[in-house]
């Protein structure tokens, strides 16, 4: 069943961002007078067409999915030739402003889509957990700043107390640090707790490149808190052994209370081989166990020192809230959110060329069904997000200075702008050809973290 959802979600995700690019291509295309021959979803064998009786158009839906295009008139297409009446609507004959419009609507129209399904999430409302804290480790930035756990970040401002910001949910933070952290910002966070409402500095002026990634709030030392507890356990493991089962709730280890996960696996990974003893709470009503967990020690990928594994899959239960905003200010943070995700995906790509990042952040078609699967069976507003991030970042891809991109169209047509000379087709095809070697390499790199991620190796 699961994967019966992950196809249709993914033919779905694929489906919408490949017509809405195209279809960018094609609506400036058709403005600009140029004849389009063909709108094509997807490559290969054609499964059904139809022709277009005012424009003439063919569309066409093909066999292999991953993907399409528009093919206009173009004198340089190998073929009969373009008859005379005809070579006025030729892409080739235009003024390079029209074909330069004509190359940017495509990812244009992915960001313009973005914009309008973000705009949907945020004017219709979606629960997300709330900005509590757990408490951070040990000298982590969190720590240093003065959290001590269990404190609800309400707002965000710069240190003289300007460009004061709401907080309003966990991804909201996460945005927001993001941001600072990319500018190398010190930033001030106001959070409440039970006790009163404090002011804390937050220097994020030191903050690494390799480490702006999808743990980044982790490696700050930011953890939601919340309520721990056991969502699966591995047979023969440490923690089937000692007797914990799906259901408990974590309450202690080693006689301190646990409110997050983060500083749970950090304990566990410190005590490899060496038992600890856990709280928790089993049953309704809840009766408190005392289990004495002795975790098995692995080796660290990332270290290669020994680090603790107990072999249970943890489930946080967070507070959340209904984040929703009026009309005006939906389409302000969709048009905000959009220019951070894509400043975001193309920084991160920088730092995988110049090596600060590791290629291994790169997805390929089986990464995006399993996200598109999972945030389908999540709800309408997680799997509108998912289409908008993919569709940022199709665009993104799309607009990279890449030969057989629309980026590296894009490159030439700047070119010829600006020297009032078009770039040789010799020159054209041996950069097309280089281009096509980048995008192989970056297809199968992409596959490769895909499988890998699949059967974990």
């Amino acid at each position: 069943m699961n994967l019966l959802i992950e196809v249709a979600a993914f033919a779905v995700a694929i489906g919408v961002l490949v017509v809405v690019h195209e279809y960018g291509h094609y609506s400036v295309a058709r403005l600009c007078g140029v004849k389009v021959l063909r709108f094509s979803i997807g490559f290969g064998r054609p499964l059904a067409t139809w022709v277009g009786r005012k424009s003439g158009t063919e569309w066409t839906i093909s066999a292999l999915p991953l993907g399409g295009y528009v093919k206009m008139l173009d004198e340089r297409d190998p073929g009969p030739g373009i008859l005379p009446p005809d070579l006025p609507y030729a892409f080739n004959r235009q003024h390079v402003a029209k074909r330069i419009a004509i190359v940017l609507a495509g990812p244009l129209a992915n960001f313009l889509l973005a914009v309008a399904l973000f705009s949907i999430v945020f004017a219709t409302g979606v629960v997300e957990p709330v900005a509590r804290l757990a408490t951070p480790p040990v000298g982590s930035v969190a720590a240093r700043a003065g959290f001590d756990g269990g404190e609800t970040i309400v707002s965000i401002g710069d240190m003289q107390g300007a460009d004061v910001e709401a907080v309003r949910s966990w991804s909201d933070l996460r945005w927001k640090l993001l941001d600072a952290a990319f500018d190398h910002r010190r930033v001030v966070l106001r959070a409440h707790d039970g006790r009163g409402t404090y002011d804390f500095q937050v220097d994020l002026r030191d903050v690494a490149e390799r480490d702006l990634d999808d743990d980044f709030l982790g490696k700050l030392g930011f953890d939601q808190g919340g309520t721990l507890s056991v969502a699966a356990v591995e047979p023969g493991s440490a923690a089937e052994r000692a007797g914990l089962e799906p259901g408990d709730t974590l309450r202690t280890v080693g006689g301190a209370p646990i409110d997050g996960a983060q500083a749970f696996i950090a304990y566990v990974k410190a005590h490899a081989g060496r038992p600890i003893v856990l709280g928790i709470d089993r049953g309704a009503p809840a009766q408190r166990l005392l289990l004495t967990v002795v975790p098995d020690s692995r080796e660290d990928a990332q270290t290669g020192a020994a680090a603790g594994r107990i072999g249970a899959a943890l489930g946080t239960q967070v507070q959340t809230v209904n984040v929703r905003y009026g009309l005006g200010q939906s389409v302000a943070r969709s048009v905000r959110r959009t220019w951070d995700i894509a400043v975001y995906s193309l920084r991160m790509f920088g730092r995988m060329l110049t090596g600060q990042a590791s290629l291994k952040n790169l997805s390929g078609p089986v990464t995006i069904a399993d996200y598109a699967g999972k945030s389908a069976q999540l709800g309408w507003a997680p799997f509108l997000s998912f289409l908008s991030l993919v569709s940022i970042s199709l665009g993104v891809l799309n607009l990279l200075p890449i030969p057989v991109l629309d980026g590296g169209h894009l490159l030439y047509y700047l070119v010829e702008a600006a020297t009032g000379k078009a770039v040789s087709e010799r020159w054209q095809l041996v950069l097309q050809r280089a281009g096509l070697v980048c995008i192989v390499v970056l297809s199968a790199i992409a596959l490769f973290n895909d499988l890998a991620r699949l059967i974990h190796f």
